[in-house]
């Protein structure tokens, strides 16, 4: 008997503990989201404000701007539908891009740029554009630069589109803008990227790097992370899903409002 009620006892010790262990763990998680999701709220809400006291005064400033705003939407529709840690994060992401585009068009305007931004997703190893580049690709001419200008009012604040790199800078079009449409490269990326980039310093892929998509495996995709959806667009088009300002992913970049079409 009282071997039986030694084991009663074990038993209902071990249940206990499994249920304290379980409640405890929910909690953990459930505060660990919430903090995930005031720290993105956060840089949203920072985008958010500069987004609304800005106003473009030239083509590349009211370019850059535009691309602003798309993410503040797409990152606002990202935050409510957030349900992970890691989705809070690509929230966060977005925001983050639309800030490095809000340092752009100021930068466009002779303005001070502002205070350092967090560094995105696989910004770093996709390096920048480090001077001007002017390359002929299916008949028309494709320009980047690291500075903006009426030939290259596109920016791209640096990371990866479906997979593969585009330098931060400049650019007469959102050439990556296909990819972010369609969530992979066509089979002339590889050689625009080849003429616009072979040799130049800064950028962090080679040739052979952008056809494997393999990077230095020290960051995360940034425009293909999807959680929400695929990178489409707010508005104009472009690469959000959630982040896109319609919200059907979690990604990020862009073209802004191009509304051209081409084949990559």
């Amino acid at each position: 008997m009282e071997a039986l009620l030694l084991v009663v006892v074990i038993v209902a010790a071990v249940v206990f503990l499994v249920v304290r262990s379980q409640k405890n763990a929910a909690a953990k998680s459930a505060s660990t989201l919430e903090d995930a999701k005031a720290d993105a709220r956060q840089s949203i809400e920072r985008l958010g404000g500069q987004v609304y006291n800005l106003i473009g005064s030239d083509t590349a400033s009211k370019q850059a701007l535009a691309d602003a705003s798309e993410r503040n939407i797409a990152a606002g529709s990202q935050i409510d539908q957030a349900k992970t840690v890691e989705q809070a994060r690509l929230a966060k992401q977005t925001a983050l891009e639309g800030l490095y585009y809000i340092r752009a068009a100021r930068i466009a305007m002779g303005m001070d740029p502002g205070p350092e931004i967090q560094g995105i997703d696989g910004q770093k190893s996709a390096g920048q554009v480090t001077e001007d580049r002017k390359v002929e690709f299916e008949g028309r001419n494709v320009e980047a630069s690291p500075n903006p200008s009426d030939r290259t009012p596109n920016y791209y604040p640096g990371g990866k589109v479906a997979g593969r790199p585009v330098p931060a800078g400049w650019y007469s079009e959102p050439w990556w803008r296909p990819a972010l449409v369609a969530g992979a490269w066509g089979v002339g990326s590889m050689f625009l990227f080849s003429a616009m980039f072979s040799g130049m310093a800064g950028v962090g892929y080679g040739e052979q790097e952008f056809a494997s998509g393999a990077g230095d495996g020290s960051e995360g995709g940034s425009a293909d992370n999807g959680e929400f959806g695929d990178s489409g667009d707010a508005g104009g088009g472009e690469e959000y899903g959630a982040i896109d300002g319609g919200s059907d992913s979690f990604g990020g970049d862009g073209g802004g409002m191009f509304d051209g079409g081409f084949d990559l």
